[in-house]
């Protein structure tokens, strides 16, 4: 499972062996095989860093591409097809996203000797934060408040699709828990399907750890998200998933973690990628770019407007946005590579600690700059 010559970030902001060997020029002479768009040359001209999943640019006879390839434990064709359906409703919407490519049966995700793949175009523009790490800020406010017009246009366009939640709890972000009013009886009922996470629970107090750290900031707000429409979203609006031409957007990527959540999910949760720099709260003050945050959602605001009692409750969603998708890296990692160490990470300083620092004087500072603004 593991190649040790292939380098990608840690969960520390580290280099460490990938969980998933690279795509290798035996796999894409296979898909040359299956997509007539690819060329003759089978040596991948990058590959990414990215730790969860294997992807590469490889020539294309129009062009360069992205070839990524998941274990078929993660994602299948079936469950890659949610993503393309709605990747396909976007950009018939006039959101500027990657096209996906079909291969020579019109399939737009194949599965061979145990993995999955996909091929898309490249995009319009410069990928400037290729090698960003996840939990890296954005610090640029004007390109902060493009990311924000972009989010409520995605938004806009999502309105109108309608498809069912995602087949698998595997590295989506949803808010299944979040809306619950009895998010541990609502786990509990359902570990029985996600034998991974179940086996990781039983060794560790979680319902007590939940209830201290995380559950205090959830007090009300299943009641104010029975008015929130579900809504299909992007739920990883990281700069790293978009490309620029200067400061504006001009393309959307990585429709991994999409679901149907919520517009106020979507955009806490890109208020939470971009305006903290979780890998540094050392740094106090200077982790937090309280006026990133800001920029976002004026410019989401000035692209579709939200009430105060919206904005509002999008503060009080930012201590709790990450609940569903910590415990589906908790279950990848404890259930799929089989890394205890890595779920560790996932339910200390990510799901625990993340809800923690919130009740800090910084993250306080953040939540009252968002308040103040509605």
């Amino acid at each position: 499972m593991t190649a040790s010559y292939h380098r990608v970030q840690g969960l520390n902001n580290d280099e460490v062996p990938a969980d998933w060997p690279a795509i290798s020029g035996r796999e894409i002479a296979w898909l040359r095989g299956r997509y007539p768009q690819l060329g003759s040359t089978e040596e991948a001209l990058w590959h990414s860093p990215r730790p969860m999943s294997a992807a590469a640019i490889v020539e294309g006879v129009a062009g360069r591409l992205f070839v990524k390839r998941h274990h078929h434990s993660v994602r299948n064709a079936a469950t890659l097809g949610e993503e393309h359906r709605f990747i396909a409703h976007l950009a018939a919407a006039g959101v500027p996203v990657v096209q996906v490519l079909r291969d020579r049966d019109g399939a737009t995700a194949v599965e061979h000797d145990g993995w999955t793949y996909e091929l898309h175009t490249l995009g319009i523009g410069e990928d400037l934060y290729r090698d960003a790490v996840s939990w890296s800020p954005l610090t640029d406010v004007a390109q902060a408040r493009d990311a924000g017009r972009m989010l409520a246009r995605l938004h806009q366009a999502a309105a109108s699709y309608h498809a069912p939640q995602r087949g698998t709890h595997l590295l989506v972000a949803r808010d299944d828990l979040i809306r619950s009013h009895d998010p541990i009886a609502a786990l509990k009922a359902d570990l029985g399907n996600r034998p991974g996470l179940a086996r990781y629970l039983a060794r560790i107090p979680w319902e007590e750890q939940l209830r201290h750290t995380v559950l205090p900031w959830h007090a009300g707000l299943a009641d104010r998200l029975q008015a929130e429409p579900r809504l299909w979203a992007h739920n990883d609006w990281h700069v790293s998933n978009l490309l620029w031409q200067g400061d504006t957007v001009s393309t959307v990527l990585d429709f991994g973690l999409a679901s149907p959540t919520s517009a106020l999910f979507d955009l806490a949760t890109a208020i939470e990628r971009n305006a903290v720099a979780w890998l540094e709260l050392q740094r106090g003050a200077q982790a937090v770019r309280i006026d990133i945050a800001l920029a976002l959602l004026d410019g989401y605001r000035r692209q579709l407007p939200l009430s105060p009692a919206r904005v509002h409750l999008l503060a009080d969603l930012l201590p709790v946005v990450h609940l569903d998708f910590a415990l589906s890296e908790v279950e990848y990692f404890e259930g799929i590579t089989h890394s205890t160490t890595n779920a560790d990470v996932a339910w200390q300083p990510f799901l625990l600690g993340h809800a923690q620092w919130f009740g800090s004087r910084d993250g306080q500072a953040l939540l009252a700059g968002l308040h103040a603004a509605a």
